[in-house]
């Protein structure tokens, strides 16, 4: 007779075992890009093997010579002052392996064609992930 352990043991013994790792083995990585270069940065995600991601629009203030000096710009039914500026920003939750590999996808595709970048990139501890789907928490829900 095959003896299967039931699901929800199974799920509170991945608990468990996430419980003994050390804190932050899951990392958030933010991009802020220009819109126009999301597709290139997918491509270079895709080819560092990361594939979930959140596109989110925002604006940014602009503070430097970059920013466009034009008229109000609308935003989201919105205007916006001439200082704002539209970007992308991109939520990565990958696992610490991955990291580095995100980071430097997304600096390399979101560099213009002339080899400027107009960016951040930023890395946060995520202190708990979990797939909603499967109760899956830690790296597995990655």
């Amino acid at each position: 007779m095959i003896h299967s352990v039931p699901r929800r043991e199974r799920l509170a013994s991945r608990r468990d075992h996430h419980a003994t790792l050390p804190e932050a083995l899951t990392k958030l990585v933010v991009g802020i890009i220009r819109p126009e270069r999301l597709e290139a940065v997918q491509r270079e995600l895709a080819a560092a093997q990361v594939f979930r991601l959140t596109v989110s629009d925002v604006l940014g203030t602009a503070t430097d010579a970059a920013a466009p000096a034009t008229a109000a710009q609308a935003y989201a039914g919105a205007a916006a002052g001439p200082s704002s500026v539209r970007k992308v920003k991109l939520e990565v939750a990958v696992n610490e392996d991955f990291v580095e590999p995100t980071m430097r996808a997304i600096v390399r595709a979101g560099a213009t064609d002339h080899g400027r970048g107009d960016g951040k990139v930023f890395v946060l501890p995520l202190e708990e992930a979990i797939r909603i789907r499967t109760g899956e928490r830690g790296p597995d829900a990655i």
